[in-house]
Parts: structure tokens; C-alpha cells; sequence
């Protein structure tokens, strides 16, 4: 008898960062700069990386697909949060939300991955450089990239599938600027056990395989390092190594935070924050850590802009 109170929800109201109507402008221009910054540089990337044939190693393939991919993560949510705060209004369909949390779980299992594949290539560059040609070849390459995605779309497609069986109640406010899956869980009225456990046990597995296995890589990374007698070598290996652990911090750091700590510690700041900052920070700043710090990649800049100079006769 009690089912017949719930309601099949047919949009949600994502009420954003703040609910203020004298903060909207500045959250709407802070949000439209962090974007444009984060799609033009993950964008300059990709195209200079693939102009250049001296950039066309397993480092900068990945590098390429971790741009792609932090591209197409800042753009699930981002425009619509600015286009609902242009428009005036806070809703989003049902098939929407569902649609967003597909993506959102697909790109940051992604960049996951990535962050994996990218220790890997440096633990192979360091530690096996005689056998780097053999190990990290176009078809490992290749392999590692395409067991990614199908592992991250089966992930982002079993949550997805799972969501969409629940039923909700009247209440269809979700107090952040995106749909996620711990706020929908939480306005559910169905058992959402299971939800919850997929999300420890294959969530949980997920995040725990790929940072144990770049901790193992930088555990060889840093000994073999140590081993070096020059201390240029020393200084050169541990800036590139520095900038990947900085994001793999801030990525893991915050998706431990959000999805896999107790619920009795979540709170809408906290957890808003943290989101935040692996969806929109980190994909922005990811282009100036890890390549626009790089004397390779800064070349292959540069030349883009003078090819496109002088196409257009400057």
C-alpha cells in the first residue's frame, strides 16, 4: 500500500552551488572561465599533440586521450549548469539526469584508467628502458586503451541500469549543480541497498585497482630514481613524476571523499566541493600540469600557432 505515495519522478531540481540569486552572476562567470580555459587547453593538446609525429609515443597517446576525455568530462555538466543559470531555471529531465550519470561515471572511470596507463608508461620508461619499445607498443597501447573503456562504459552502464529501476518520492530537489549518484540515492524511497553496494564493491574495486597499481610503479619509480648517480636525472625524472602524483592526489582524493567514504560523514558542502574540484578543477588544470610544463609539448604549441599563422597569412 505504501508504494502508492511514490511518484516516477519525471525531472529534478538541481539547486547548484548556492541558492542565492545575488551570487548566480558570479558563479555563472567563474564557471564559463574554468570552462573555456579547461576546453580550449584540452583541445590545444590534442591538436598538438597529433601534428607533431615526434609526440606520437605511448606517453603523449595517452596524454592525448586523457585531453579527450577531461574534455568531454568538464562538458557533461558544466553548459548545463550555465544554461540553467542563464535561463533562469534549476530543472533537468528525468532521462537527462540518468544520461549525465552514465558520463560522469564513464569519464571518471576513464581518468582513472588513464592516470594508470600514464604510471605505467613512466614505471617502463624508468625502471625498463632497454625493453620500452617491446612493453609499451602500439598494440598494448592499444589494448590497454580499449579494456579501459569497455570496463568503464559495463561500470557507468551497471549504475545506470541500477538507478533506473528505483522509485522516488515527492521530493525531486537534488542539492547539487549535476545529477550524482549518492543525492539521488538519498531522495529514493525504494531499497537502495544494493545501489549502495555496487558502489563499495565495484566502485571501491575500481579506484583500488589502478592506485595500488600506480603506488606499486612509483614505489619502483622512486627507487630506481634514487639509484641514478646524476643529479640533473634525478631533478628531471622527479618534476614529471611530481605533476602526475599532484593530480593522482587531487583525482583520488576527492572520489574517495564523495563516493567511498560512510554516509554518516557525507555533508552537501563537503561533497559538493569535492565535486567540484574533480570535475571541473582538475580536468582545467590537467593541460598546464602535464603538458604546458613540458619543454616537448611547448615546441609542438608553438608550432601549431605558426602553422596556423601563417595559413592565415599573418
Amino acid at each position: 500500500m505504501e508504494e502508492e505515495n511514490y511518484t516516477s519522478a519525471s525531472e529534478f531540481i538541481l539547486l547548484g552551488l548556492s541558492t542565492q540569486p545575488e551570487r548566480q552572476d558570479l558563479i555563472f562567470g567563474l564557471f564559463l572561465v574554468m570552462y573555456l580555459v579547461g576546453a580550449a587547453g584540452n583541445l590545444l593538446i590534442i591538436l598538438a599533440i597529433g601534428s607533431d609525429s615526434h609526440l606520437h609515443t605511448p606517453m603523449y597517446f595517452f596524454l592525448s586521450n586523457l585531453s579527450l576525455v577531461d574534455f568531454c568530462f568538464i562538458s557533461s555538466t558544466v553548459p548545463k549548469m550555465l544554461v540553467n543559470i542563464q535561463m533562469q531555471t534549476q530543472s533537468i529531465s528525468y532521462c537527462g539526469c540518468l544520461t549525465q550519470i552514465y558520463f560522469c561515471i564513464l569519464l571518471a572511470n576513464m581518468d582513472n584508467f588513464l592516470l594508470m596507463a600514464m604510471a605505467y608508461d613512466r614505471y617502463v620508461a624508468i625502471c625498463h628502458p632497454l625493453h620500452y619499445s617491446t612493453m609499451m607498443s602500439l598494440q598494448i597501447c592499444a589494448l590497454m586503451l580499449g579494456s579501459s573503456w569497455l570496463i568503464a562504459n559495463l561500470h557507468s552502464l551497471l549504475h545506470t541500469v541500477l538507478m533506473a529501476r528505483l522509485e522516488f518520492c515527492a521530493s525531486n530537489v537534488i542539492p547539487y549543480f549535476f545529477c550524482d549518484l549518492i543525492p539521488l540515492l538519498q531522495l529514493s524511497c525504494s531499497n537502495t541497498q544494493l545501489n549502495q553496494l555496487m558502489i563499495l564493491l565495484v566502485g571501491g574495486l575500481i579506484v583500488l585497482i589502478p592506485f595500488l597499481a600506480i603506488l606499486v610503479s612509483y614505489t619502483h619509480i622512486v627507487s630506481a630514481v634514487l639509484k641514478v648517480p646524476s643529479t640533473q636525472g634525478k631533478q628531471k625524472a622527479f618534476s614529471t613524476c611530481g605533476s602526475h602524483l599532484a593530480v593522482v592526489t587531487l583525482f583520488y582524493g576527492t572520489i574517495t571523499g564523495v563516493y567511498l567514504s560512510p554516509s554518516s560523514s557525507h555533508s552537501t558542502g563537503k561533497d559538493s566541493l569535492a565535486s567540484v574540484i574533480y570535475m571541473v578543477v582538475t580536468p582545467m588544470l590537467n593541460p598546464f600540469i602535464y603538458c604546458l610544463r613540458n619543454k616537448d609539448m611547448k615546441g609542438a604549441t608553438r608550432k601549431l600557432f605558426s602553422i596556423k599563422a601563417l595559413s592565415c597569412g599573418l
